[in-house]
């Protein structure tokens, strides 16, 4: 029975854990860095550069070409773009899927930080939470408003390596609170309910569907369609605990 358990839990570790990075890359010609993170539920892209000028990262080999996907920090309050053809401006999506959460600035270099989830919006490039390579093109402009690329431009190709949670963190967050009956068809309870501050609901692409504050030990899922879900449970000792989830 511990032989089993123990191979459950290193499986469940392995899949639901299992984070990317590809570490800081220097984008040549531009001063410019970038940096992805990958969770089963979400990615963060690290950028720096000058702290006076437009940077912008595309996703993709093809460069400007209509429909591609792009991040770019810019003096307007919107950093997802659709990019349009070469030489045309880029469009602010509808919907801006990335979440600005960190902006400083050290010396003359600006460091962004911005967070969104594995499959974006519409028309978004999807970041796979797996190992391998993403190519990029960037480009920097000598200032902070939406232009040409004055001041450099290029490709690149980032490598994403695992980096995955110890097997002693995997067991002390899952000693915090465990959920039952998984699978489950219209509810899951919580153990160890009055340590949740919240909980968080995502699909295996990454799109997150609900977040919940429970007031109670279960929460209702006859809503969700069947397949595998991750919750992101946040701790109120401000740990995050992660569970995997199969609706029937």
């Amino acid at each position: 029975m511990k032989k089993t358990l123990l191979t459950l839990s290193l499986a469940l570790a392995n899949f639901a854990w299992a984070q990317f990075s590809s570490g800081v890359v220097n984008l040549l010609a531009t001063s410019m860095t970038v940096k992805l993170d990958t969770t089963p539920t979400g990615v963060t892209l690290t950028l720096t550069g000058d702290s006076n000028s437009m940077l912008g990262i595309g996703f993709g080999s093809t460069g400007m070409a209509t429909g591609a996907d792009g991040f770019i920090y810019n003096s307007s309050a919107n950093r997802d773009y659709t990019f349009t053809g070469f030489g045309n401006p880029p469009n602010a999506d509808p919907s801006q899927d990335w979440t600005e959460t960190s902006n400083t600035v050290a010396g003359s270099i600006r460091t962004i930080v911005a967070t969104r989830s594995l499959s974006g919006g519409g028309g978004d490039f999807t970041v796979p939470n797996t190992a391998g390579t993403i190519n990029i093109f960037y480009a920097r402009k000598s200032s902070p408003s939406i232009g040409y690329h004055d001041a450099g431009r290029g490709y690149a190709t980032l490598t994403m390596t695992a980096s995955t949670l110890s097997t002693n963190e995997v067991f002390a967050n899952s000693k915090k609170v465990n959920v039952y009956p998984n699978p489950a068809k219209t509810s899951v309870n919580f153990k160890n309910f009055e340590k949740i501050k919240s909980v968080e609901i995502y699909e295996a692409t990454g799109r997150k569907i609900k977040s919940i504050i429970p007031d109670k030990q279960n929460i209702n899922i006859e809503d969700l369609q069947s397949g595998n879900y991750y919750l992101e449970i946040r701790l109120k000792d401000g740990s995050v605990s992660y569970d995997k989830m199969i609706k029937e």
